[in-house]
């Protein structure tokens, strides 16, 4: 029997409104007991969390793992290593692999693959067969097979008859439609945010109209057949205002918060050149501040990360031809601790709450909880820990972070998946 005695931790769970010191005990992968001073337990191994945070694992939304097609970037392996990394026991993968997720046979591969990596994955089933935009997929095999969302992430269905048909098909199936937030025929060149900056580089930039329009579209198609989209990436404040308008009319929309759109702008390209090129793009100071307060607010339900992992020699092409996106999971918690904790003193427990319990809760997943007989899938951090961001020695096989070099407060000191530590940076940060 494989036993794990927390001791001396901070408890906090938002699906129990849980924050309180004690110590939980785990036995073969499940929780057995949590509570004030719980007696030693014969042969388990004693964690003492020295007032550290022990919280439900993180969850997150949207992640690439390039696997099939492309593990030169990542593997299923290394994204689920880098996920533990950060304190993710979850994630939902996107299917713009090669070739595309688009089968019950590709969901049920994955799966498998999966069972024994240090994060569970969740796959995503393509919208349309190898991601092309012409032919819808079998929505009810995908379920079936196991995926728990269906989107052509990194590409819009442009034939906007057929991706109503979609949304029809999607509401019978009971699964979400995962929206990528950018126009065909706006998206200009996709270097970055269109204005001033742009214009200095040469650039032609992507508008934020962009990004207004496919929204406004994808939430009157939800409107009219009552599918639940989720916008990804909501990266400007007008789109913010509109999925505000859309949930004020009874449409069923969730939407994400990246911590790249929330804690940069724009001016990051200057500074960081393609590890801050990403799509949507960073956008103007303004609407950062307008994503972490609809973050913070509720009205984007979850902060998701979008890894979206690129070799060195992608990334050293320049800002017109680099592919876009950066990694993000092990450094989501750290950045979004740093600022939203402690500069803006947005609580713990609704924190985890955008980054554990709501992402599962909308998307249909296992729940999480600190609570007796339930998975011991697990997050210890410390959030006053101050460390130095070395994307040299992460997990993940890529590189293209913008964080790279900055200090940041609040590190993950330990990730459990089933009973079993997976990640253990205790010794590492001390």
């Amino acid at each position: 029997m494989t036993r794990l005695l927390f001791k001396n931790a901070r408890l906090i769970d938002p699906t129990q409104k849980m924050d309180c010191a004690g110590d939980l005990l785990a036995e073969n992968g499940r929780i057995a007991a949590v509570g004030p001073n719980l007696p030693l337990a014969e042969d388990a191994q004693v964690i003492d969390c020295g007032g550290a945070v022990l919280a439900p694992g993180l969850c997150d939304l949207h992640v690439h793992f390039r696997d099939p097609g492309q593990t030169a970037k990542e593997t299923l392996e290394t994204g689920c290593a880098a996920a533990a990394a950060g304190g993710f026991t979850a994630v939902v993968t996107m299917a713009n692999t090669s070739p595309a997720v688009d089968s019950p046979e590709a969901i049920r591969d994955c799966i498998a693959r999966n069972r024994t990596m240090d994060c569970r994955i969740y796959p995503a089933g393509a919208v349309t067969k190898g991601l092309k935009g012409h032919e819808l997929t079998d929505f009810a095999a995908l379920k079936a097979a196991g995926a728990v969302c269906l989107t052509d992430d990194g590409l819009t269905v442009a034939d906007g008859a057929l991706f109503y048909e979609a949304m029809e098909k999607s509401v019978p199936v009971g699964l979400p439609v995962s929206v990528h937030c950018e126009a065909p025929g706006f998206e200009g060149d996709r270097s970055m945010n269109r204005g001033d900056i742009s214009a200095k580089l040469g650039l032609v930039g992507t508008p934020a109209l962009a990004e207004e329009l496919i929204l406004m579209r994808d939430l009157f198609f939800a409107e009219k057949t009552g599918a639940h989209v989720h916008a990804q990436h909501v990266s400007t404040r007008r789109g913010t205002e509109i999925i505000a308008a859309a949930k004020a009319r009874g449409v069923k929309v969730t939407a994400e918060g990246m911590p790249h759109h929330m804690f940069l702008d724009e001016t990051a390209v200057l500074e960081c050149g393609t590890n801050a090129k990403m799509s949507p793009p960073l956008r103007t100071a303004d609407d950062s501040l307008a994503i972490r307060e609809a973050v913070k607010s509720g009205l984007l339900d979850v902060i998701a990360t979008d890894h979206a992992p690129h070799t060195p020699e992608e990334k050293a092409k320049g800002m017109a031809a680099a592919p876009n996106g950066i990694i993000g999971l092990e450094t989501a918690l750290a950045t979004c601790l740093d600022w939203l904790y402690h500069r803006e003193g947005f609580p713990l427990i609704d924190l985890l709450d955008r980054m554990s319990a709501a992402p599962r809760r909308i998307f249909g997943l296992p729940k999480v909880s600190l609570t007796p007989g339930g998975a011991a899938d697990l997050v210890l951090f410390d959030p006053e820990r101050e460390w130095l961001v070395d994307a040299s020695a992460f997990k993940s096989k890529a590189r293209n972070c913008p964080w790279n070099g900055r200090t940041l407060k609040g590190q993950v000191l330990m990730t459990v998946l089933g009973g079993r530590i997976v990640c253990d940076k205790r010794e590492s940060v001390r």
